[in-house]
């Protein structure tokens, strides 16, 4: 098994270097971004504090943080919840993404070290074993750390925030499509952008990364719509 190594980037610095109030809101983070809170699921700030084992300021000041990146919404009564993505919301998303995603990879392909695309292989290998295996939120993990590390050899910071920024919007209902569907049904186009990357071949790298963030978003907006039919 490779094994994969990262170099720091924002979203996976050394957490000993870090002060408690951050180390508690990457933790919430995560928790919305791989869709541990449900979408639509109101959750109490004192109870984000039990299950995080933490004190009542820095979860109140994490809640602040999600609710200005639109990650949170706060629902009255010391209660927040996940916003609930309509079929619309999904199609500004992926107009925001196709630019996005390609352009990022545009960036990051003349600039990617062999290391780097060792780094992204072994990570692609390992979210073809979460596929293989039915584990969900070792899929979700690995394909959101696929994409960040783009975004990182990018080298376009406001950019990479950007696009990291929709991660927390569409993850929690990524989540629920993909708990549905099962991980059986989860195509994307790494290998095909991996390929071109190795390539140098910027271009194709680009399509490649624009196919990939369209497919699995229309996936979602599909899901989505049939359950707003359903209701």
């Amino acid at each position: 098994m490779n094994e994969i190594v990262e170099k720091p980037n924002q979203a996976d610095a050394p957490s000993g270097r870090l002060p408690a109030h951050e180390l508690i809101y990457r933790q919430l983070r995560d928790q919305v971004l791989y869709g541990d809170l449900a979408p639509g699921q109101a959750v109490t700030i004192l109870g984000l504090s039990e299950r995080l084992g933490a004190g009542m300021t820095p979860i109140r000041e994490a809640i602040r943080r999600l609710i200005s990146e639109g990650a949170l919404e706060f629902q009255g009564n010391r209660r927040v919840s996940v916003p609930q993505l309509s079929a619309e919301n999904i199609s500004e998303l992926i107009f925001a993404r196709q630019w996005l995603e390609p352009h990022l990879t545009l960036r990051a392909t003349p600039r990617a070290r062999l290391e780097d695309l060792d780094d992204l292989t072994a990570m692609d290998a390992a979210l073809d074993r979460a596929i293989a295996t039915g584990d969900l939120r070792a899929y979700l993990e690995l394909n959101y750390r696929f994409h960040r590390r783009i975004y990182d050899m990018a080298d376009a910071s406001i950019l990479a925030e950007l696009a990291d920024g929709l991660w927390l919007r569409f993850g929690p209902s990524l989540r629920v499509v993909c708990g549905r569907m099962g991980t059986q049904n989860l195509p994307d186009k790494h290998k095909e952008l991996l390929l071109a990357m190795h390539a140098r071949d910027g271009e194709a790298a680009a399509r490649a990364a624009r196919e990939d963030a369209i497919q699995g978003m229309e996936q979602v907006r599909v899901a989505l719509e049939i359950s707003a039919a359903g209701h």
